[in-house]
């Protein structure tokens, strides 16, 4: 009885922490945005890694409602935040946007809609519950792992310029906590009948990892090169 508690207990700190952690995630990204704002130009920037984090936050929202993974509540609320933050920088990148980059963003951004809505209806009109979850659960897996597969760009390129101006220090301490965070959750929410831990370790696993790898880059190269003098550029989103 008393291990439970302390397990139900620990897990939900972790969840907290988790969610603390993500909130410093995803407005890490404010400065590069602050700077599309001011220069009034989305400069060379991407629009893609920020579609592939809403949809991620949206999937992973859905994944986290109560008659979809019952128990993981924090799941839900944290990516609820993240999409917020993920749907702001869009519109923002749509007003800055050159016309060609600002059809597409337009466009992605109305398949990133449609697609979460047909996810929706589908798990809820054609799925049971124990299917529903671990079809969204694999959908989720999926786009975390493609999320967090992004900073692999980023070490690429401070290898190239052996400067880490382009990897923001708290943009990628903040992924490793996130990451580790929800995996611990995950390990303290085992159930052998449920996915959640599976869904939930899977791909905040591969996160913590690609953390790990991306601070023993940022030591390396800040301590040998120096941080560089220029405004960093938000790589997982150039």
């Amino acid at each position: 009885m008393l291990s439970t508690v302390l397990s139900s207990g620990c897990s939900d700190a972790a969840g907290l922490a988790g969610n603390l952690f993500a909130f410093v995630l995803f407005v890490s990204p404010i400065p590069t945005f602050r700077r599309i704002i001011r220069n009034q130009s989305t400069e060379q920037f991407s629009e893609l890694p920020c579609i592939y984090a809403l949809l991620n936050c949206l999937i992973c929202l859905w994944y986290g409602m109560p008659f979809v993974t019952p128990g993981v509540i924090l799941v839900a609320t944290v990516n609820s935040i993240g999409a917020a933050f993920q749907l702001i920088y869009a519109i923002i990148f749509i007003i800055y946007a050159d016309k060609s980059k600002k059809l597409r963003m337009s466009a992605l951004l109305m398949a990133v809609f449609a697609f979460f809505g047909m996810v929706v209806f589908v798990s809820l009109r054609f799925l049971e519950t124990h299917l529903r979850q671990m079809v969204v659960g694999y959908l989720s897996v999926f786009s975390l792992i493609s999320m967090f597969a992004s900073p692999l760009f980023i070490i690429n390129l401070v290898i190239k310029t052996q400067s880490v101006e382009y990897m923001p220090f708290y943009l990628s301490l903040s992924t490793f906590l996130t990451s580790l965070s929800f995996s611990t959750y995950g390990v303290l929410k085992f159930d052998p009948f449920l996915y959640v831990s599976m869904f939930l370790q899977v791909p905040n696993g591969i996160g913590t990892i690609l953390g790990i790898v991306q601070l023993a880059t940022y030591y390396y190269y800040s301590c040998k090169y120096g941080e560089g003098s220029r405004e960093p550029l938000l790589a997982s989103y150039a």
